[in-house]
């Protein structure tokens, strides 16, 4: 016969052992460093590539615009108009000392460097070093040479921003 000082013991061990199958079955357990001196290539976040050239050039995008927004596209026409006529009040795009364009970010009120960065799937982002396209970057809707229409990935920013349309300003007589 089995004592019950036994038979708890026996019990507690079946408890812990059931938990520890089911923690272990839901990935709570802990990982060990794998044995061999090589280790794998870290792999690339899901949704971010890393970053290659644009299509478009940082020159040109270099010069003096007219800017405004929408979140209807079908105020597109009439805010191109709207962005033209902020020209008296140009918003500047200069060029960077390290080949990029000088921007705002959002929420940012000194503009900095950012590169124009490309992606595989053929978009290009205007945004700082880093992955493509990250969460500061804003994607390139289009662009004529004339037009640029830009969107920002941050949904909290695209959301307050809109397409970001800028007019290019006739140069100075």
């Amino acid at each position: 016969m089995i004592s019950s000082a036994h038979a708890r013991t026996v019990a507690n061990l079946a408890a812990a052992s059931c938990l520890a199958l089911l923690l272990g079955a839901c990935g709570g357990g802990m990982s060990l460093p794998p044995f061999s001196s090589s280790s794998p290539p870290p792999e690339a976040e899901p949704g971010t590539a890393p970053e290659m050239p644009a299509t478009i050039r940082a020159d040109e995008i270099v010069g003096r615009w007219g800017l405004a927004s929408f979140q209807n596209p079908a105020d597109r026409a009439r805010t191109e108009a709207a962005a033209r006529a902020q020209c008296k009040n140009p918003y500047v795009i200069t060029a960077g000392s390290s080949g990029g364009v000088i921007m705002h970010l959002a929420d940012q009120a000194t503009p900095q460097e950012l590169r124009l960065k490309g992606s595989p799937s053929g978009k290009n982002y205007i945004g700082p070093a880093g992955p493509t396209p990250g969460e500061q970057d804003r994607e390139i809707i289009s662009f004529d040479g004339r037009v640029l229409i830009t969107r920002f990935i941050d949904k909290d920013a695209a959301t307050r921003y809109g397409n970001m349309v800028y007019v290019r300003c006739a140069p100075r007589a």
